[in-house]
């Protein structure tokens, strides 16, 4: 069948562990055509020239030389998030394709997503949990003791939209609040969450009892937490990602961990994902791991298809991208 005068949109599949939600698909039907990776592969030579837009849910279809090569009228690639480390944006940008993300749709529901991590290890909830369901619940008060989180120092690594809304949620919690960032926020924006600047990283590892990383991957923030900067943080302190796995160096964090070099670290990313059901890290009891929750809630994944449709659509009638991402 075919899509009349809507413009032909690529998406990996429909439903599945890597496709678009069903929820959103009549929203997208309303303005595309979409004809998924299984359809195209089917029938790629007359399929290729009709696809104007690729939709990747969650890092699929891959895009590659291969793919960017059969599809001759493709405008623009829209992206389900804020990270893009999964694209080569350079090889896209050389076949004159445009790039989009969502920052607008997951900044409050990543920074939930921080929040509660920080709160789940601080009060040992997974301990505890498994405590309260098993048959004995036997257990010592002093072997549950969490970290009063009240008081505490959070040290924000990456004080864009996100850690700047996690900000806005640790004062709630009467934290107090420091960050490291490539440039330093504004005064007024300093002091509407009460955030001290660090100028360096080192300086904010050594005060803070968690510390919260909130950094896109680059490879300036490849393995940015290793065996020296771990060794910097207090022996009580707290490692939660919410950023990339690869920000940390999972090894060292392991050593780390083991050693009581740190305390305790909640991720809710690690690489890979998922980790090996054999990694030392699914065996510890002082982490947490949960499966890049990030931004996975009803509202906030379909805000993202808005965002989404809203690039792609700004891309087609040749009008400036609300979201677009430049190769660097």
């Amino acid at each position: 069948m075919e899509g009349g005068e809507l413009p032909w949109l690529l998406v990996n599949e429909i439903g599945g562990i890597r496709g678009i939600l069903h929820s959103h698909v009549p929203f997208l039907k309303k303005h595309f055509h979409l004809i998924t990776m299984k359809e195209f592969l089917e029938n790629r030579k007359d399929v290729g020239k009709k696809v104007q837009a690729i939709y990747l849910w969650w890092h699929k279809p891959v895009i590659d030389k291969e793919l960017l090569q059969s599809l001759p009228n493709l405008k623009v690639i829209a992206n389900s998030g804020v990270g893009m480390d999964h694209l080569d944006l350079k090889l896209v940008a050389s076949f004159g394709v445009k790039m989009a993300n969502a920052p607008r749709a997951v900044s409050s529901s990543t920074a939930d997503t921080g929040m509660a991590l920080l709160l789940a290890s601080a009060r040992r909830l997974v301990e505890v949990h498994n405590i309260s369901i098993s048959q004995s619940m036997e257990y010592c008060e002093a072997d549950i003791l969490g970290v009063k989180v009240t008081g505490a120092t959070l040290g924000i690594v990456g004080m864009g939209s996100i850690g700047y809304k996690i900000a806005l949620r640790a004062k709630a919690f009467e934290m107090n609040i420091l960050y490291h960032n490539r440039t330093r926020r504004k005064v007024q924006e300093e002091q509407a969450v009460g955030a001290t600047y660090c100028k360096t990283i080192d300086s904010l590892l050594q005060q803070a009892d968690f510390v919260m990383l909130v950094v896109s991957l680059t490879p300036q923030t490849h393995k940015l937490i290793g065996k020296r900067e771990l060794e910097l943080m207090k022996p009580t302190a707290t490692l939660i990602n919410i950023s990339r796995g690869a920000v940390v160096d999972q090894e060292a964090l392991v050593a780390a961990l083991q050693s009581g070099v740190i305390g305790a670290a909640a991720l809710d990313v690690t690489s890979p994902e998922p980790l090996p059901r054999d990694h030392p890290l699914l065996k510890l009891k002082n982490v947490i791991i949960t499966p890049h929750l990030g931004i996975k809630t009803d509202k906030a994944t379909y805000m993202i298809t808005e965002e989404a449709v809203e690039n792609i659509l700004a891309a087609l009638n040749g009008l400036p991208l609300p979201s677009e991402v430049l190769p660097s």
